[in-house]
């Protein structure tokens, strides 16, 4: 007897493991980490029509925690480091940044615009965040990898 108990205890652990680990359909992938850009698209309006790779030595980095985005800019002609800090929202297809302070020159952005909104493309380890004109045209978009 102790040994069906045992074995019906033991098939339910396994029962209910498995269930935990079912595939929730639901699923967003998380841009939560660290991501380093890696290139530029330009776009016709829907379609890329050019890519430009980042320039030698040219570094812009983003990370992504529990709501709060920083992100800093490196660019080697440029002595001046750029960085930004603030707050982040993503859904299925967009993410809105609110930046909270920043360098010198994204302070004095700041006057005319603190939110940025983009269309989302987002996998486990890349993803895309696509500028969008007035009429809803794909513009220019930055492209990250994830490093962390």
């Amino acid at each position: 007897m102790k040994k069906i108990i045992g074995l019906v205890l033991l098939m339910l652990l396994f029962i209910s493991a498995a269930s935990t680990n079912a595939i929730n359909t639901n699923y967003m992938h998380s841009i939560e980490g660290t991501w380093e850009l890696e290139s530029f698209y330009n776009y016709d309006g829907q379609q890329v029509i050019d890519t430009v790779p980042t320039a030698d030595g040219y570094r812009q980095v983003k990370m992504y925690y529990n709501g709060k985005i920083m992100w800093s800019r490196y660019v080697p002609v440029d002595k001046i480091g750029r960085f930004g800090y603030g707050t982040y929202v993503i859904t299925d297809d967009r993410l809105m940044e609110t930046l909270e302070y920043g360098d010198n020159e994204m302070i004095m952005a700041m006057d005319t615009m603190r939110v940025f909104t983009f269309e989302l493309q987002l996998s486990d380890d890349k993803f895309s965040q696509i500028s969008l004109d007035e009429e809803g045209n794909r513009t220019f978009s930055e492209n990250y990898i994830r490093i962390d």
